[in-house]
C-alpha cells in the first residue's frame, strides 16, 4: 500500500473516542455468530470491540448460531478480554454444527495454578438466554429504527426472530418488531460472483440451514446487504500481522485462537465476517462499492442468485484491487490493536 494512504488510515483509527462521537453517532449493533466455526468470527468481534471503544459502535447484544456450550461461552470471555464483560450473549437452542470447534476450547486454558487464562461469566451456552428472546427483549429496548443487525453465521436465530410472537418483552410479532427497530441487516452469507470457476458456489453460512436462510431471503422486511464468499476471500488477513503485531502480550485469545485454527503455517485466513461488520459501520468510506438494488434467492440446494430490480430489498458488496488494500490495511489496524480493559 502507498505510504501515505497508510498513514491516512493509521489516523483515521487512532481517533479518540470523543472525536469520533461527535462525528458520528454510534452504531446500535446486534451482532449474530456462528463462533467457533471459523476465526474470522473472533476477529470480527475483537474489530466490533475497538470500534465500540472509539464511539463508532454500541453492541448491544452478541447471539450465537452455533450450538455447543462452548460457543457463547468463548463470545464471553472475548468480550471480556477486550474489556466488555457485561455484553448480554444469547445462544441458539436446536441450531446447527454440534461440534465444539478447533478455538472454542481456549477459554479452558489455565495456569500453573489452575487460575483461567481467559475468565469470563458466563460457564457454558447452557446457561445463557435463550437467543431469539435476548434479541426480541434488546429491539423492543431501543428506538424505532435505530439497530443495525449483523449476521456472519447461520441465518437461523433471525429466520426465527421472523417466526416469532408477541411476549413480555413486545406486543408486536417478529415482522413487525423488525419493522419498527431493525434499521438494516447486514450478512456474510452467498456467492455473486464466480469463484474459482464455479457460477454455483454453495456457501458455508447458507448450506447448514437452508430454510432459514430462504426465508431470510424471501421475507425480511428491512433491506438487506450481502457480503459474498467472494469478497471475504480476496481480503486474506496477513500472516506478517499475526506473528509480528500481538506480541504485546502472552497469552493472546485472538492470536492463539487463530493459531489453533489454522490447518498449516504460516496461512493468511479469509476476513469474511469482518467485511460485513466494516460495511455496517462505515457504509460511506468507499471501501466497498454496492451493486445496485435487487432481490437475492436461495435455491433448494443452498445456491444465491441476484436478480436486480428497483422493487427489491437486497443489495450485494462489491470490492476493486484499491478497496481490497485499504480493507485489509484498516482489519489490520482494527485487529491487532492492544485492547484496553476498563
Amino acid at each position: 500500500m502507498h505510504r501515505s494512504l497508510s498513514a491516512l488510515l493509521a489516523f483515521t483509527f487512532s481517533l479518540s473516542p470523543a472525536v469520533a462521537t461527535a462525528q458520528k453517532d454510534p452504531v446500535k449493533m446486534i451482532f449474530d455468530t456462528d463462533m467457533g466455526n471459523d476465526i474470522d468470527d473472533a476477529m470480527a468481534l475483537a474489530m466490533i470491540h475497538q470500534l465500540a471503544r472509539r464511539g463508532a459502535i454500541d453492541l448491544l447484544a452478541v447471539t450465537s448460531t452455533k450450538d455447543h456450550p462452548k460457543s457463547a461461552a468463548y463470545i464471553d470471555a472475548l468480550n471480556t478480554w477486550y474489556g466488555f464483560p457485561d455484553i448480554p450473549v444469547g445462544a441458539v437452542r436446536d441450531g446447527a454444527a454440534r461440534d465444539e470447534g478447533r478455538f472454542n476450547g481456549q477459554i479452558d486454558r489455565r495456569d500453573d495454578a489452575g487460575i483461567p487464562l481467559f475468565p469470563r461469566d458466563l460457564v457454558s451456552g447452557i446457561d445463557a438466554p435463550e437467543a431469539v428472546s435476548l434479541i426480541r427483549k434488546t429491539l423492543a429496548n431501543q428506538p424505532d429504527g435505530s439497530v443495525m443487525l449483523v449476521q456472519v453465521g447461520f441465518f437461523t436465530n433471525f429466520s426465527r426472530l421472523l417466526d416469532s410472537k408477541g411476549d413480555e418483552a413486545s406486543p408486536l410479532d417478529g415482522p413487525s418488531l423488525i419493522r419498527a427497530k431493525v434499521r438494516g441487516l447486514v450478512l456474510m452469507a452467498g456467492a455473486f460472483q464466480t469463484i474459482t470457476h464455479n457460477t454455483k458456489h454453495i456457501e458455508y453460512n447458507v448450506k447448514l440451514d437452508i430454510p432459514a436462510a430462504k426465508k431470510i431471503a424471501n421475507e425480511w422486511p428491512t433491506p438487506v446487504i450481502w457480503s459474498g464468499y467472494e469478497v471475504g476471500i480476496a481480503a486474506p488477513y496477513p500472516w506478517q500481522s499475526l506473528i509480528e503485531d500481538y506480541n504485546y502480550t502472552e497469552p493472546h485469545l485472538l492470536k492463539d485462537s487463530y493459531l489453533a485454527y489454522v490447518p498449516r503455517h504460516p496461512h493468511d485466513r479469509p476476513t469474511w465476517d469482518l467485511t460485513a461488520v466494516l460495511y455496517a459501520v462505515y457504509p460511506d468510506r468507499d471501501y466497498f462499492t454496492l451493486s445496485p438494488k435487487g432481490h437475492v434467492t436461495v435455491d433448494d440446494e443452498g445456491r444465491t442468485d441476484f436478480l436486480a430490480g428497483n422493487d427489491g430489498n437486497d443489495a450485494y458488496l462489491i470490492m476493486d484491487d484499491v478497496q481490497t488494500a485499504r480493507v485489509r490495511e484498516a482489519f489490520v489496524h482494527l485487529c491487532s490493536e492492544p485492547p484496553v480493559r476498563r
